[in-house]
Formats: structure tokens, sequence, C-alpha cells
């Protein structure tokens, strides 16, 4: 059914420009199925678009435009809504992971949460804040389903060396945590570099972040600070983070160098464990 939930167009610039392809619709007299007819979509994804659950290509919003007479405001509110970084919350974060067709993550210290055993993950989501630990647990796990079914989502994680050698739950835990690693070693959809303390100086330096790319829609990124996580389309914002993340992969070992690696540290640092 399409979605006509009530938008709150000041919660941020894409809600804004929701909430102008909803009142420019309407004034037009179409319901969103009689739209998407028209644009050759379904009326639930204008629905996503009206309720900012999803951002519109530059091209499909200039059809957007020349259907609903508005003039190009349409697109002007698209430009300005990508100059913005948009407040995310765990829920969002889950939903735009399962539309990805293919994500890239750089995580310096930790092991990305696609790739956390439960054990592992309890211990990272627990450290400040045990309240609801079970429910929120539970919810990291869910997110994994996206690399079982049955066209995976195109993973590639590029790990700081550090994050293999942090004893996050202790030796048991990390021991099974770079056992489940190696797990992914053979399976295409899923690759794991290792930036090696050798690699001296790179461009990741200021942080861990996310890439993703979709079917149909922008490439978005990711990053987040203490307090949130933060979304951004900007094109300039997702040249510069694709450019440093080829940096990245350049300095990084290879895929099965990294595996040999991470096979070395579990064996020399927890190999005693059961």
């Amino acid at each position: 059914m399409p979605n006509i939930r009530k938008l709150d167009p000041t919660t941020s610039p894409m809600h804004h420009l929701g909430a102008e392809l909803r009142r420019y619709r309407e004034a037009a007299g179409l319901t969103q199925d009689q739209l998407g007819g028209k644009v050759y979509c379904t009326g639930s994804l204008i629905g996503q678009y009206e309720t900012a659950k999803k951002i519109p290509t530059r091209r499909f919003t200039m059809q957007l435009d020349d259907t609903l007479c508005t003039g190009g405001a349409l697109l002007r509110l698209l430009e300005m809504a990508l100059c913005f970084r948009v407040p995310l919350q765990d829920q969002q974060y889950a939903d735009l992971e399962a539309e990805a067709a293919q994500a890239y993550f750089f995580e310096p210290n930790v092991v990305n949460g696609l790739l956390q055993t439960k054990d592992y993950a309890r211990a990272v989501i627990g450290v400040l804040d045990k309240d609801s630990l079970d429910s929120r647990l539970a919810h990291r796990m869910d997110r994994q389903r996206v690399l079982l079914r049955e066209n995976p989502l195109l993973t590639w994680v590029i790990l700081g060396e550090a994050a293999l050698h942090q004893a996050v739950g202790g030796p048991g835990v990390m021991r099974n945590q770079l056992a489940h690693l190696l797990t992914f070693r053979d399976q295409d959809w899923v690759n794991i570099q290792v930036l090696p303390y050798s690699a001296g100086e790179h461009v990741g330096f200021q942080g861990a972040f996310t890439l993703f790319r979709f079917e149909k829609g922008p490439d978005l990124g990711f990053n987040e600070d203490y307090e949130a996580g933060y979304l951004t389309a900007n094109p300039q914002d997702i040249t510069a983070r694709t450019l440093r993340y080829a940096h990245l992969q350049a300095a990084a070992l290879s895929i099965q160098d990294s595996a040999d690696l991470i096979a070395h540290v579990m064996e020399e640092r927890y190999g005693k464990q059961p």
C-alpha cells in the first residue's frame, strides 16, 4: 500500500523535499499510484520518496518536475538536500544496509558489525550501556541476514590490524571472532582486507566510514561520531570517500595475505584458547 504517513518537513532538507513532492502531487489531483504510472514506477516508491525513506536520483527528480510542472523546483530542493548531513537512527541504517546492492566499510579498530560473532557483538555494544542489551544484540545479529539472502549484499571490508589485536570480550571470544572472519575467505560476495601496521601513515586516520551503492538511487556515505550516525549523498563527499577507499584498498594486504595474517594472529595470540 502506498505510504501516506504524516511528514514533518522541518525534520531535514530531504523531508522538506518529500513534503513538497506530496504538495505538488496533490495540487495536480494525482494519487501516488497515478503519479507512479506517469513516471513509470510504483505508487509505493512515490510514497517512499515523499516520506524521505529513499532519495531520488537527479534524472528521476527531473521527470517528476516535468510531470508535475514545477518549473524545476524539486530538482533545486534535491540539490540543496544533498549538501546536508542527515542524522540516521539504527533502524534506518539497517534498512539502508538491506536495500543496498554493494557496501564498502573501513573499520580501523573494530570488526564490522556484519562480520561479528554474537559474543563479540555483545561485548562491543555493551561497553557503556547494558540497557536492553539482548534486544540490541538481536537487532545487530538480524542485520547479518543481508549476507545470507538469495542475492547477498556485495560486501567489502577493510579492517585495521588493530581490530585483530584488541582483545574484545577476552581471548576466547577473539579466537572465535577471527576464526569466523576466516569462514568468509572463499565467499565471492564478502571480501576482507587488513590494513597492516606496516602501511604506516594512511588516508584513514580520520576514522571509520561506509559507502553504499544501490541498483536504483544515488550512492550514499555514512560515518558516525560519539552522538549519532550521519548520512550524506553530496556528490563531492561521495567522490572524496570513494577516492579515500581506493587508497586504503591499495595500502591494505591482498585478500589472501589478509586471511593469512588473520590466521597468524589467531594462533599467535589466541591459539591456546578452546
